[in-house]
């Protein structure tokens, strides 16, 4: 069990630890703030849509997307959302905005930075299917959803301009792009593929490095630390539980959507959920220390979920 365990360790950790480089380059003062914010651009604008888009587009659009896993999926990401939402509002007395934002820490993993890195190693390409519905639901929904119920009662267009800048997000367009194209069999010319290839591969490593610099602005006491303690768990135990609960048991996916769904779901939570709580100015200081605690503790307790899934651990 042990050779197993280092096996996952062994495979997940030099991705982590590319984080810890971000956030150890940003607390020593060695690179400014802003220039992982640009770094962070370049992944979200260029590279990690070129990877989307090649890989998307390279399977048949009946391999990649499966409505039974979209449909469950996204039941467990609004169960948690709601669940933790209401229980912030009942039992701590949160404001709906601060229990709205604590419910999208909960329900918002970091699927789009994380995902690929992490998860095309342990089940092969045919992940980028996956990958893209998560994002879709985490991404597309719960943005749209927690917009709206942080923002002030009364506060008019909100939904119309989270749509709007969903309808223009440059990840959503790929998977979009990606996704007709490979429904049409149209491939992608030989030039171009290489050019998506370079580019993409540099989506990782680049992504992994913001991610770092964003932490490494984040602080975490042990006010925040307890008041994060339950979007926490409910980010990295009880949302894996329920998608494996409604893509195996109850829907009765195969083994290879169960997995993806549950290693999906067990990634730490998305630093867009705090800049999401910070543009609303409700629950900022709780969900940054979600995103911070749930990040470090993921570094052990993903290598465990993508053990206890998925058996011994792949190849190099």
């Amino acid at each position: 069990m042990v050779p197993l365990v280092l096996g996952f360790l062994s495979l997940c950790l030099p991705i982590f630890a590319v984080v810890g480089l971000g956030w150890a380059a940003v607390r020593r003062g060695m690179i400014a703030p802003a220039v992982t914010d640009a770094v962070g651009i370049f992944a979200f604008h260029f590279a990690l849509p070129a990877m989307l888009l090649r890989l998307m587009a390279a399977q048949p659009l009946a391999q990649s997307f499966e409505p039974r896993f979209f449909a469950g999926y996204l039941a467990a990401c609004l169960v948690v959302f709601f669940v933790l939402m209401a229980g912030a509002m009942l039992l701590a007395r949160r404001r709906r905005g601060q229990g709205a934002a604590i419910g999208a820490a909960a329900a918002m993993g970091n699927v789009g930075y994380l995902g690929p890195p992490l998860l095309l190693p342990l089940i092969g390409e045919r992940g980028a299917g996956p990958v893209a519905m998560a994002i879709m639901s985490e991404v597309a929904i719960v943005i749209a959803l927690g917009s709206v119920l942080m923002a002030p009662m009364g506060e008019r267009g909100v939904l119309v301009r989270v749509l709007r800048s969903l309808m223009f997000n440059p990840v959503l367009l790929s998977i979009g792009g990606g996704a007709v194209l490979g429904a049409l069999g149209v491939a992608i010319p030989g030039p171009l593929d290489r050019f998506l290839g370079f580019l993409g591969a540099a989506a990782g490593p680049t992504a992994l490095f913001a991610l770092g610099g964003t932490l490494g602005r984040l602080s975490l006491d042990r006010r925040l630390a307890l008041a994060a303690s339950a979007a926490t768990f409910g980010k990295l135990v009880a949302y894996p539980l329920l998608a494996w609960l409604f893509l195996g048991p109850l829907l009765g996916l195969e083994a290879f959507w169960v997995q993806a769904g549950v290693l999906l779901a067990a990634m730490p939570t998305a630093t867009n959920a705090f800049v999401l709580a910070q543009r609303f100015h409700t629950g900022a200081d709780e969900v940054s220390a979600v995103v911070l605690l749930s990040t470090v503790i993921a570094a052990v307790a993903f290598p465990a979920t993508a053990w206890l899934l998925t058996g011994p651990a792949p190849g190099p």
